[in-house]
């Protein structure tokens, strides 16, 4: 055995009512006095709460994420952080918060505290983003890793279940493509397999019955342990093409993993044999791809990218976007490849597995 593991140092609060009886706590655990609570527009009653629950702890609220984050966003947000002289930062929200979040950490050196209100796990990672002059590009830095993330299943009960779908399939992406990574280990792995199975039995449930909050708390379970792989491996060519699609053609972040997922693990699946049967023993499935993709129909969740709005003009301008970054993936990534998995992504049907179905990308 030969490998190299290290942990982030953030640290994890998970339970019910922790938004507001729990976050004071962490920010005080940091020593900081005045942080500045970061939000979505559509989140901010929630971040509200949470910024009332600080007291004078607060410096304020800034409610203007969006989505893939984009540069102008990310400026204003800076210049907030300083003209309120906050010490620290508190992102409330779903992936759009977390990674605004990360940007002023990133351009401020201030600490970063995360309260997720969706299952992305995007918070477990040292991943930052940013759309601009028509493209997304993403880089790592320790300092963009919340020093602590409070999980509270109550406030996603709010989630609707098509958000909590497939915002939880989206962290599912991280654990498969983790499962694959040239730098994974055996403990990443582990964590991968009961991610994917924690998160796809707990969306079941929420599907079922939106209320129940066990469920709700061991998707958030999943997520952290789904982020925790994606912050802990590289990404590979499912997170590189969800980014050209997003940051290019601006498609829903979640719902574009989603749809992506099973037609890009089906494309790798004989080149990482393994991860294909840790899959199989997660989903319970012996056939991984198409078992996530009628998970997302089952759930209904969307099932292509011509739903989503994506012109089919557009898949050669991705496929030579997505083929022309470097990055690590278990099988090569050729236009020809990329331009297969993208067809077969924006009609919709459901994918293959084995040996055969990978070779169908190729054309």
């Amino acid at each position: 055995m030969n490998f190299t593991y290290e942990a982030g140092p953030a640290r994890v609060v998970l339970r019910p009512g922790a938004a507001v009886t729990a976050t004071a706590h962490e920010v005080e655990r940091l020593g900081l006095r005045r942080v500045l609570v970061i939000s979505g527009a559509r989140g901010a009653d929630v971040a509200r709460r949470v910024a009332d629950s600080l007291g004078p702890l607060c410096a304020g609220l800034h409610d203007e994420a969006r989505m893939h984050v984009p540069a102008q966003v990310a400026d204003r947000a800076v210049e907030v952080a300083r003209e309120t002289g906050a010490d620290g930062c508190v992102a409330v929200g779903g992936g759009s918060a977390t990674g605004l979040g990360k940007m002023v950490a990133l351009r401020t050196g201030l600490p970063l505290l995360a309260v997720p209100t969706t299952y992305s796990g995007s918070e477990m990672t040292p991943v930052w983003g940013l759309t601009e002059h028509g493209g997304k590009r993403t880089g790592r830095d320790p300092a963009v890793l919340p020093r602590s993330v409070v999980y509270d299943p109550e406030l996603t009960l709010s989630l609707p279940v098509g958000l909590s779908v497939t915002s939880g399939v989206n962290a599912v992406a991280h654990a498969v493509e983790a499962l694959y990574a040239p730098d994974g280990n055996p403990l990443v792995s582990l964590m991968a397999e009961e991610g994917v199975r924690a998160m796809t039995s707990a969306l079941a449930v929420i599907a079922e019955r939106p209320s129940d909050l066990e469920a709700r708390g061991r998707a958030l379970y999943g997520a952290w342990l789904c982020g925790s792989c994606l912050g802990a491996t590289a990404m590979g060519l499912h997170h590189k093409l969800c980014h050209v699609l997003g940051g290019t053609f601006g498609l829903p972040h979640a719902e574009t993993h989603t749809v992506v997922l099973p037609y890009v693990l089906a494309y790798n699946a004989p080149a990482a044999p393994e991860a294909v049967r840790s899959l199989r023993r997660a989903l319970g499935a012996e056939d991984a791809p198409l078992a996530l993709w009628n998970l997302a129909g089952r759930l209904g969740a969307p099932r292509s990218l011509a739903r989503l709005g994506l012109k089919e003009a557009d898949l050669a301008v991705a496929a030579e976007r997505a083929a022309g970054q470097g990055y690590a993936n278990p099988r090569e990534v050729a236009v020809e490849g990329v331009l297969g998995v993208l067809r077969a992504a924006y009609e919709g049907e459901a994918p293959g597995a084995g040996e055969s179905a990978g070779a169908a990308f190729d054309g």
